[in-house]
C-alpha cells in the first residue's frame, strides 16, 4: 500500500483499523514518514512491557524512527480500561498536535477506538460491583456460574461477549444496576464523532489474512515468543487479569508444561488467532462507517 505526499490533509487525525495481522502497522509507518507524524497505538495489549513479541509491538528500531505513543508503558501487573485510554490518547493527540505533527493512529481494539472517536456512553459504574463480578468469575465454577446469570437477565449481551470476560462483566455490572442490557442503553454514536479524522480499514481477503495469521505465528514463536512468555509467566503473568487478553501465553504456558509439541502450539495459535481476526473485521465493518475499506495491495486514496 503506497502513500503519496498528497494523501492526508495535516488538519484530521489519521486512523488505521483492521484485523490482527492485516498490515496496520506497517501502513502506518509508511504514512508517519511521509507526513511526519506520530503513532498512537490503539491496541489494549501494547500497553504492557515484557509482552512486546506476544502483542507484536513495534521494534525498538522502528521506535527510534518514529515516535509511538501508548507502547510499552505499563507492567502487565497493571490494569488498564477503555476509559483511562481514551484519557491517555487525547493527551498524545493533542501533544502530537501541538508539536505541529500528524497524529495516526493505528490498532485492532475496536471498543477503544470507538470509545476514542466516538466517545463513551454516559453509563453508570460501580467499582465495588464490579469487583465483586470480577472476584466472582475467578473462583471456582464462577465463570460458568456467572455466565449461567447472565443468560437469564440479558442473552443478547452474553451472545454479544462470551469470550470476552471484561466486557461481559461491564455489561453484568450494567444490568444489576438499571435493569436493561447495555445494549438498550448505548446510544447510536455514528453521529458524534469527537475528531475530524481520515480513517481507513484494512479488510484483507480471508485467506489471504489466515495465511498472513499463520506465517506471522510461526515467526513470533521462532524468535522469542516462547522464551518471552516463559519470563512473564515467571513474573506472574498468569495471575493478572492481562493474562485473559493477552493471546497465546496461556497456550504457551501448556506447550512449556508438556502437555503438546511445537507443531500443536502453533496451529492452537494461529486458529485462535484467526477467530480474533473474525471477530475484529465483523466489529470494524459494522462499528466503524466512517473508515474506507481497503483490499490487499490498494493504495489509500490520492484525493485523500
Amino acid at each position: 500500500m503506497k502513500i503519496t505526499e498528497s494523501t492526508v490533509s495535516a488538519d484530521p487525525i489519521v486512523v488505521i483499523m483492521g484485523p490482527t495481522a492485516s498490515g496496520k502497522s506497517a501502513l502506518a509507518l509508511e504514512l508517519a514518514r511521509k507526513r511526519g507524524g506520530e503513532i498512537v497505538s490503539v491496541d489494549s495489549m501494547q500497553f504492557y512491557r515484557g509482552l512486546e513479541i506476544g502483542t507484536a509491538q513495534p521494534t525498538a528500531e522502528e521506535q527510534m524512527e518514529i515516535p509511538h505513543h501508548l507502547v510499552g508503558c505499563f507492567d502487565f501487573h497493571e490494569r488498564i480500561d477503555v476509559f483511562m485510554f481514551q484519557r491517555l490518547a487525547d493527551a498524545a493527540i493533542a501533544e502530537i498536535r501541538q508539536r505541529g505533527r500528524l497524529p495516526v493512529l493505528a490498532g485492532g481494539t475496536g471498543l477503544y477506538l470507538r470509545a476514542l472517536l466516538y466517545g463513551l456512553d454516559d453509563l453508570p459504574a460501580d467499582p465495588g460491583l464490579r469487583k465483586e463480578l470480577d472476584a466472582a468469575y475467578d473462583s471456582e465454577a464462577g465463570e460458568t456460574a456467572l455466565k449461567r446469570r447472565m443468560a437469564e437477565l440479558d442473552p443478547a449481551g452474553l451472545a454479544r461477549w462470551e469470550n470476552c470476560r471484561r466486557r461481559l462483566i461491564r455489561a453484568l455490572e450494567v444490568r444489576l444496576l438499571t435493569g436493561k442490557s447495555i445494549l438498550e442503553l448505548q446510544k447510536n454514536p455514528f453521529d458524534r464523532l469527537r475528531y475530524p479524522v481520515r480513517a481507513w480499514r484494512l479488510d484483507p481477503e480471508p485467506e489471504v489474512l489466515r495465511e498472513r495469521i499463520a506465517r506471522r505465528a510461526r515467526r513470533m514463536l521462532e524468535t522469542g515468543w516462547i522464551e518471552e512468555a516463559e519470563r512473564a509467566i515467571a513474573s506472574g503473568l498468569l495471575e493478572t487479569p492481562t493474562a485473559h487478553q493477552a493471546l497465546g501465553y496461556r497456550l504457551i504456558a501448556e506447550h512449556l508444561a508438556g502437555r503438546f509439541d511445537f507443531e500443536e502450539l502453533h496451529a492452537r495459535i494461529s486458529t485462535a488467532t484467526w477467530q480474533l481476526a473474525r471477530r475484529q473485521r465483523t466489529w470494524f465493518r459494522h462499528q466503524h462507517p466512517e473508515a474506507e475499506p481497503l483490499r490487499s495491495g490498494a493504495s489509500v486514496p490520492e484525493t485523500a
